[in-house]
Order: structure tokens, then C-alpha cells, then sequence
């Protein structure tokens, strides 16, 4: 399977802080957010990722994540001009994709959770079609919604709905067969101009291969794109990461679990940044 992370679009719910940057390298408490939805795919055993932003910003992510091999991965970067919709990473990641199933999740992401990896692990399991991931929430009108019968089948989805028949939000993460760079091709665009995520889900729904994963109560879905859940964001992973010790999206400590990377070289990137409590984890984890 591969991977694509789309760190795009301007970032102007966020202004004045994004003015000069990329939303997808602010800071979430302690690495940046970026890191949270890359750290998703690595658990789920992806290793080739993609990532799309705008031409500016490109650049930077670059800068900061190079091309993966220090933590075991392949990383590539491809723009995307202007924000034309989720859908849009799939065919600019086509030949990314090449006909392999593919994970798509939004840059602004943050998904915590005990058991996590081995439900990324089971979606992927036998894919045909597509695999949704469900949150409940309070205020479903905000969020494409899911609604399924008793038996947890999905039976509608429905884009910000005045009358939500559940209150099951589907996050940014999206998990394809190989049929999705075709279906986003074939769209037509909205009114906005943009290829929309939820005609590609649809289009899997109608078919009868569409299948929603609800996430419990135990898990933490954050959407970090505004400023109040920026902060909001930061506090959980500062509160969590005091509490019990350890590192949320610790993009190195992942990789040497994973096998992507052994103790040694695990070390070695915590001596690199020694100055910080974070390379100090590292240099921990590593021992």
C-alpha cells in the first residue's frame, strides 16, 4: 500500500501564522504537526509516502523530512497549485499510487489511540473498495457524516447535513483499492471548482464497497486547522505525553519498533538534537 499525506491549501484559518509558513509545520506541542498524520501510515506499515503541498511550502517540508531514508522510508513530494480538493491528491499521486491500493490522510490529522496499529493493519486486510474512519462527535452538522444500520453496515454518507442521521464524522483518513485514482479522475468538479473526497466515497457506497470503522471512545481524533484546536491539540499531547512518559507520533521511535531502523541508528538521531528533551527521549528509547 502506499501513502499520501496532503499538507496543502493556505492555511487562512489559521492567519496571521500561516502568512509565512506551512500549516503542517506549526508546532503541536512538541514536533511538528506534520508528524502526527505521517506517524499514521507508519504504523500502518506504509513505507512509500507521498507528500503534496503547495509550490512555497514544498520546499520546507523538504527541508525537514528530506527523503525518508534516515527513518527507513521513501519519501516524495509533488504541488498541488491551488487547494482543488481532497480528491485532487489522488491524481496527483497516480503515478505515486501505480495501481497499488493507497492511503490518503490530511496533514492536519491527529489520531491517538490504543490499538490503533492493529486496526490500520485489519482495514488493509483483504481491501475492496474503500475503508472509512468513523469518530463520534457533538456537532455532526460540521462533518461528513456516516450512517449505518444496526449491524454496522454503511448505509449514506452526507457532507455537513442540517439533519445528521448519526453522529459518526468521518475523519481525514481514507484507505483506497486501486480503482480510486480512476474514480477522482472521472469527477466532475463541484461548484467550487473541487474534486470532492466525499464523490470518490460515494461512488464505493453505490457500488456496495464502501465499509466505515468506527473508532471508540478510547481513541482521540483532533483537527488541528483551527486555533482553538491548535491549542487544543498541543494541550491533549502535552497532558499525555507528561502523564505517561512516552512520545505521541514520535516519527523515530516508530520506525526503530517498526523495523525500519535499528537501536544505533535510532541513537544517532537522538544525539543529533541532544539539546532538546526530545532527543533525550531518543537517546532513551534507543538504550
Amino acid at each position: 500500500m502506499k501513502g499520501i499525506v496532503l499538507a496543502g491549501g493556505s492555511g487562512t484559518r489559521l492567519y496571521p501564522l500561516t502568512k509565512a509558513t506551512s500549516k503542517q509545520l506549526l508546532p503541536v506541542y512538541d514536533k511538528p504537526m506534520v508528524y502526527y498524520p505521517l506517524s499514521v501510515l507508519m504504523l500502518a506499515g506504509i513505507r512509500e509516502i507521498l507528500i503534496i503541498s503547495n509550490p512555497e511550502n514544498v520546499p520546507q517540508l523538504r527541508a525537514l523530512l528530506g527523503d525518508g531514508s534516515r527513518l527507513g522510508l521513501e519519501l516524495t513530494y509533488a504541488e498541488q497549485a491551488e487547494p482543488r480538493g481532497i480528491a485532487e491528491a489522488l491524481v496527483i499521486g497516480a503515478d505515486h499510487i501505480n495501481g497499488e491500493p493507497s492511503a490518503l490522510i490530511l496533514g492536519d490529522n491527529i489520531f491517538h489511540g490504543a490499538g490503533f496499529q492493529g486496526i490500520l493493519r485489519e482495514a488493509q486486510t483483504g481491501l475492496d473498495g474503500c475503508v472509512l474512519f468513523g469518530y463520534p462527535v457533538s456537532d455532526p452538522e460540521r462533518y461528513g457524516i456516516a450512517e449505518t444500520d444496526t449491524d454496522g453496515n454503511l448505509l449514506s454518507i452526507e457532507e455537513k447535513p442540517l439533519r445528521p442521521r448519526s453522529n459518526n464524522a468521518l475523519t481525514g483518513l481514507y484507505f483506497y483499492d486501486a480503482e480510486a485514482v480512476e474514480i477522482a479522475r472521472d469527477l466532475a468538479p463541484s461548484a467550487r471548482g473541487e474534486l470532492e473526497i466525499t464523490d470518490v466515497n460515494k461512488h464505493y457506497l453505490k457500488n456496495g464497497r464502501a465499509k466505515l470503522v468506527r473508532l471508540s471512545r478510547g481513541f482521540t481524533w483532533l483537527d488541528a486547522g483551527t486555533h482553538d484546536s491548535l491549542l487544543a491539540a498541543s494541550q491533549y499531547v502535552h497532558v499525555l505525553e507528561q502523564r505517561q512518559g512516552v512520545r505521541v507520533a514520535c516519527l523515530e521511535e516508530i520506525a526503530l519498533n517498526m523495523g525500519y531502523i535499528d537501536e544505533e541508528q535510532c541513537h544517532r538521531l537522538g544525539v543529533e538534537m541532544k539539546n532538546s528533551e526530545y532527543g533525550q527521549y531518543l537517546m532513551q528509547v534507543a538504550q
